[in-house]
């Protein structure tokens, strides 16, 4: 069974309450469940972990390292166009990482249309709502089995 970590970044915890516009109604809970269950089915199990700290989600990046973890899935919401802390975790992981957004950031605000993760992520899916996360987390098996294969994602 493949291991994967959901990062959840600043804020999400209150998804489902806040910009209904941008982010829906669905909770974290809910995106939570639905990519565990979907991880099930694809053969991994899938820990999420959401923090408004970015020094701890930096410590969960080093410890998805430390733990040989197979991929890992972020949407670390505004500190994705400026946080070089995360950016630097990021690249220590040798693993498949895909960058999430609910919204389609390049349709946004012009400072969302800047990711500081691009250089050292796998891919990135936005603009698909709570979807986005399903097909990161589809796309982050497919690289797994990719690279189990020898095979450039």
């Amino acid at each position: 069974m493949h291991k994967i970590v959901m990062l959840h970044g600043i804020n999400h915890n209150l998804f489902g309450q806040r910009e209904h516009a941008h982010y829906g109604s669905v909770t974290l809970a809910d995106i939570d469940h639905s990519l565990q269950d979907l991880g099930r089915e694809l053969g991994a199990e899938v820990a999420c972990f959401q923090t408004n700290s970015e020094a701890e989600i930096c410590d969960r990046i080093h410890r998805a390292f430390q733990e040989k973890t197979d991929a890992v899935l972020i949407n670390a919401g505004a500190w994705t166009h400026y946080s070089y802390g995360i950016r630097d975790a990021l690249a220590v992981l040798n693993v498949p990482v895909v960058e999430i957004h609910m919204s389609n950031i390049h349709a946004r605000e012009a400072f969302r249309h800047q990711s500081v993760f691009a250089s050292v992520v796998t891919g990135q899916i936005c603009g698909f709502g709570a979807e986005s996360y399903t097909l990161g987390l589809r796309a982050a098996v497919s690289a797994i089995a990719a690279r189990t294969a020898g095979v450039q994602a």
